[in-house]
């Protein structure tokens, strides 16, 4: 399969975040992927259940009024296993009328790894690596509380 395919599947799932698209979010993945925000959010990288990722992206990123992710362009490197995509990233949260500010962005590096399943690639690992973060850091806190269920008296 070609390369160019490989970071194309990476491409077209930041997309779908952003537009909320989550079954093309989910076709984007292989069944458990390494995930690596560690630079971002503290703890350690972990292998995980690609469902579970992907409903806790649901949640997190679904309780912003935006978000894009802006990729630089995708460097693509045939491995043993499959293929590594690596790419610079500016990803933009807003929730409108917030105090503090409206947006926050953070600015990094992702390094994706990606495995031939059948006639695609799918997402096998993604590391994250920060570099900085802008505007208003409280955001997350402020995304996670809105995202967190609340029973029917709240």
């Amino acid at each position: 399969m070609d390369t160019v395919q490989a970071g194309d599947t990476f491409t077209r799932m930041l997309h779908a975040i952003d537009a909320r698209e989550w079954d093309g979010v989910r076709r984007a993945f292989a069944d458990t992927v390494e995930m690596d925000y560690s630079s971002l959010f503290g703890g350690p990288p972990a292998r995980v259940d690609a469902d579970t990722q992907i409903a806790g992206w649901r949640q997190f990123a679904g309780a912003f009024d935006a978000t894009q992710h802006i990729t630089g362009p995708l460097i693509v490197e045939p491995t043993p296993s499959g293929a590594t995509a690596r790419t610079h990233v500016r990803a933009y949260h807003r929730l409108q009328g917030e105090a503090g500010g409206d947006i926050w962005m953070v600015a990094g590096h992702y390094t994706v790894a990606l495995v031939p399943a059948d006639d695609r690639w799918k997402i096998a690992g993604i590391t994250l690596t920060v570099f900085y973060q802008e505007g208003n850091l409280n955001l997350p806190s402020m995304a996670r509380a809105r995202a967190t269920p609340r029973g029917p008296d709240a």
